[in-house]
């Protein structure tokens, strides 16, 4: 049997963030995969995605040219091209990556398995390590509806692989993923049908920012049924699929479509890693239970990234190879000191970092809040795209910045800079004394402050 410093399972972007530390160390180390090198941000998360939605993005610019004064001709959709500019950017970020890992770790292809807790199973090898490290991601949560098995559905792995526009895409969930999808594949011409049963799109944002955002959608052609429950799914006669679905009224409607996208939540890739032989503790829904140092209930065992729970996004599961590497050096990184920060990449992008205010009443925080409409922006209105809203929460004892939600152009880039100013626990004073330049979206940031409202109390 083989033993390593390091054995690490899975290869997502926290791996990237660590490995160089490792081999300057010169410790030896396996790698472990089950799936595509890289994990889910270059195979099926924000590299393919957001190159889909920039051809997306195009395609609706295309089709408003009159607006700004140009005609633009007849607008096609030639999805296969659109595909490969999507492979032609994701295929070579994997590739690259395994050359790398295969040059520089051994490299096991294949499921891993634990046999005790410094052994691991690799089709048929087993090899040991000082300390390992779980990296193995989330997968797509699907969820139990009678006939769901006798139809073809997708994921939003599956969704990249399509070879053909669909004509009708159904969306189960009202969340990121779906979201994303939908104003993509809607833009590029497929008719769209999102089933959300909560009562609002992405309900983890303030309320009129859900409502705003399902307006945007809305506007664009994208049918949206909101606390709809799915209740069967079925085959249809054309090859396609039927969703019987039942209203908040408890009205049932029966949706047609030949390409159903299962977006509900995530689940983690924990259950096939046999937990229990190693001693590693988890939750009830999986996530591998971690300290602030990533470090599980085994101390030589860690977990980062996505399966740990304690984020769910690229720049998490970096920060917390960032984390890991600290800890070896001495240093005192910690996850809990980090600001919640994200974007979802609808167009106009909503960008939030910190709290917002429903996080604030839910927990019981007094704050003050300033808001202004992106269409009060001059920047925006040049655009003709002044849909969306900035609002900040500030803190009343001592000034500093609560947290932020930027929905509007520019607002996945915007909200970088008040991520440093939550970060810091900069007073607003600082930012209302910053100059911004003209014409931009973020220079009326500063004077947002001369409106901040009176404390408002949970």
């Amino acid at each position: 049997m083989k033993n390593y410093d390091v054995i690490i399972i899975g290869t997502g972007q926290a791996t990237g963030t660590i490995l160089p530390g490792l081999l300057e160390e010169g410790l030896s180390i396996a790698t472990i995969e089950s799936d595509r090198v890289g994990g889910s941000c270059v195979n099926w998360g924000c590299t393919p995605t957001k190159t889909l939605i920039a051809s997306s993005r195009a395609a609706h610019m295309i089709s408003r040219g009159e607006e700004f004064g140009i005609s633009p001709g007849e607008r096609t959709t030639n999805f296969s091209r659109v595909m490969e500019r999507v492979n032609g950017i994701r295929m070579p970020a994997t590739s690259g990556f395994q050359e790398w890992l295969e040059e520089s770790t051994d490299f096991y292809p294949g499921e891993a398995r634990f046999i005790d807790p410094h052994t691991v199973g690799v089709n048929g090898e087993q090899i040991s390590g000082s300390e390992i490290l779980i990296h193995t991601g989330t997968r797509a949560r699907i969820p139990d509806i009678p006939g769901l098995k006798d139809v073809h559905w997708v994921d939003n792995k599956g969704i990249l692989d399509l070879k053909t526009l669909p004509r009708h895409l159904l969306v189960l969930g009202g969340s990121y993923i779906g979201v994303e999808f939908a104003q993509a594949f809607r833009r590029l011409g497929s008719r769209v049908t999102i089933v959300q049963h909560g009562e609002r799109l992405v309900p983890k944002e303030d309320p009129d920012i859900s409502g705003e955002l399902q307006s945007v959608l809305e506007s664009e052609g994208i049918r949206i049924l909101t606390g709809t429950e799915a209740l069967s799914a079925a085959p249809a006669q054309d090859h396609g699929l039927e969703l019987k679905v039942r209203s908040p009224s408890g009205q049932t409607e029966v949706l047609s479509a030949d390409t159903l996208l299962i977006a509900v939540g995530r689940l983690p890739n924990s259950d096939s890693l046999n937990l229990k032989a190693a001693g590693v503790s988890s939750d009830d829904r999986g996530y591998i239970s971690v300290d602030d140092s990533c470090r599980t209930s085994v101390p030589h065992i860690f977990a980062l990234g996505d399966v740990n729970g304690r984020g769910a996004f690229t720049h998490t599961s970096v920060h917390d190879g960032q984390v890991y590497l600290s800890r070896r050096a001495g240093g005192d990184k910690r996850i809990g000191d980090r600001t919640l920060i994200y974007a979802l990449y609808s167009d106009p992008p909503v960008a939030r970092v910190g709290l917002n205010e429903s996080m604030a009443r839910a927990r019981g925080i007094s704050y003050r809040v300033a808001g202004m409409p992106m269409k009060n922006i001059a920047r925006a209105k040049e655009r003709d795209e002044t849909s969306g809203k900035i609002t900040i929460l500030v803190d009343p004892g001592d000034n500093s910045i609560l947290g932020a939600t930027v929905f509007g152009v520019g607002g996945d880039e915007i909200i970088s800079m008040l991520a440093l100013a939550v970060q810091a626990k900069l007073p607003y004073s600082v930012l209302q004394n910053t100059v911004f330049p003209h014409p931009t979206v973020a220079e009326l940031i500063p004077f947002m402050f001369d409106s901040l409202s009176e404390v408002i109390s949970p």
